[in-house]
């Protein structure tokens, strides 16, 4: 061993799966040392560090590189290449000084090294291993995360209220914690409480963040949209459906959810319910109509509150309102023998689109059998060194780019292929219930059977409600009218066979 040579020891070990069959930092440096003195080697300095090296940037072996630049040493001693670099800017630095000059050599227990072009050669080769072994690995992480969420079952650390069992490798309650939670969601949804109320709840109840103390204001916050607790678990920004045992009801959740976004109504005292209120707008200045209570009885008017106009209209008692709102809802009723013909050409034409869909997503998987096997022969051909790459990697992509069009004309086709049918159905049995609502005596069916007509248009003049109604209402007022079912067109796509009234589907 020349005297030139001053050696730099560096022992390095992660706390990443990739380095759990390298030894210990204890075990790398008495090999390390035990060898020095064996091949008579001078240590300068020891470096010991603790990170991993996938990425650059470690700042103990930017510190050595730096020394030996300074001409401190001239030479590292290290277990295996894969202890000094695991990517290519490292390992690249580690050849750039050997080229230079500044790096003498290296030396490795467990690897032979020269600094000569075959040395240096096979020095890169150790280095690209690495990188490729770190990357691989975190590619198979990566899909064996993907592989686990689609299973459902979650990949990360349980929320309060759950624990991962090691034993059995699955997800389960925790006795204490859980109902605790689950009382935490109940009292919330009562919509008399507030976020940091349910954090001294949590602390009352003795639950707390794993170092002891109460649970932030956001963390509860968090608890509480978290869709794990119903059975489901959001991963990087998808939801999944999970294995796990729900600990809350869905329509809890969405209750708890109505309430954080505010729209839950914090009721005090028990109000007088007016089942008009918001339903029409004042035809003189356009502004909402109002409701109040006097002696007993519930009165509409305008808000009077348009700065432009000193609105003179009146009262109207709800009473009143109700025979008015009864009457337009009554002419709006679908016939019980038209609503009876057209759901029965609706089961004919829901028949009709699904035979055609089946029949346009057979062909198309036809088609993609085709590009498969085109696939599988180009790929054959570049293998056999038929095509060049550059050849291969073009026509590839064109019937990748085939490919993936069919999949999503099916995809497409099998989301909205008679999409309208559902929504027209249930239209149907909205429009033959109008007539009962309008015999009823239920204010708030009456409310909403108004707005289903109406929308936003209903007005009211000098206590007189009008409105013009929605075009799928108002076409079928103009053809029962008219005593004719089956006008020009029909409210289905061109490329349908039912026709009933000249409606879109876009309308319903």
């Amino acid at each position: 061993m020349s005297t030139s040579q001053k050696f730099f020891l560096y022992a390095r070990k992660s706390t990443d799966v990739e380095d759990k069959q390298v030894l210990s930092i204890d075990a790398q440096i008495a090999e390390l040392r035990e060898y020095a003195k064996r091949e008579n080697i001078e240590i300068v300095c020891e470096f010991i560090e603790k990170q991993s090296a996938k990425i650059p940037g470690r700042p103990i072996f930017n510190d050595m590189l730096s020394k030996l630049e300074k001409g401190v040493a001239n030479a590292i001693l290290a277990w295996h290449p894969d202890r000094l670099a695991r990517n290519s800017v490292d390992g690249g630095q580690i050849v750039y000084l050997l080229d230079t000059g500044r790096l003498a050599t290296l030396k490795f227990p467990s690897f032979w090294f020269e600094s000569t072009p075959q040395g240096k050669f096979m020095l890169s080769i150790a280095f690209g291993q690495s990188k490729y072994y770190v990357d691989s690995l975190s590619e198979n992480t990566k899909r064996g995360l993907r592989q686990k969420v689609r299973r459902g079952e979650f990949p990360s650390r349980v929320p309060i209220g759950y624990l991962n069992d090691s034993r059995t490798k699955t997800i389960v309650l925790e006795k204490i914690k859980a109902p605790i939670v689950r009382e935490c969601f109940e009292t919330f949804a009562t919509g008399k409480f507030t976020i940091e109320n349910m954090r001294d709840f949590l602390a009352k109840k003795g639950v707390f963040s794993k170092y002891g103390k109460r649970i932030h204001q956001e963390r509860v916050a968090y608890m509480l949209s978290n869709p794990f607790y119903y059975g489901h678990f959001k991963f990087t920004g998808e939801i999944y459906e999970g294995t796990h045992e729900p600990l809350i009801s869905k329509k809890l959740f969405d209750d708890v959810q109505a309430i954080m976004r505010g729209r839950h109504p914090r009721h005090t005292k028990t109000k007088v319910m007016k089942p008009f209120l918001g339903l029409l707008r004042c035809g003189k200045c356009g502004m909402m109509i109002t409701a109040e209570v006097q002696k007993g009885h519930t009165y509409y008017r305008c808000t009077k509150k348009s700065p432009a106009n000193k609105c003179p209209e009146g009262y109207v008692r709800e009473e009143n309102l109700d025979i008015q709102l009864s009457g337009l809802i009554k002419k709006y009723s679908l016939r019980e023998d038209w609503a009876s013909e057209m759901e029965i050409r609706l089961e004919a034409e829901e028949k009709t689109l699904a035979q055609s869909a089946r029949a346009f997503v057979q062909e198309k998987r036809v088609q993609i059998k085709v590009i498969e096997g085109k696939l599988e022969r180009l790929l054959n051909s570049y293998l056999d060194q038929i095509l060049e790459q550059v050849e291969y990697v073009r026509k590839k992509a064109v019937l990748m780019s085939e490919k993936k069009s069919l999949q999503e004309e099916i995809t497409l086709l099998e989301q909205r292929h008679g999409a309208w049918l559902e929504p027209f159905r249930k239209w149907i049995g909205d429009a033959r219930n109008m007539d009962r609502i309008a015999r009823d005596c239920d204010l708030f069916e009456k409310k909403v059977a108004a707005e289903k007509i109406f929308g936003s248009n209903l007005l009211l003049t000098a206590k007189i409600a009008r409105g013009s109604a929605l075009v799928l209402y108002s076409t079928l007022a103009s053809t029962q009218e008219n005593g004719c079912m089956e006008p020009k067109s029909g409210i289905e796509p061109e490329t349908s066979s039912f026709t009933c009234t000249s409606i879109s589907p876009e309308s319903l």
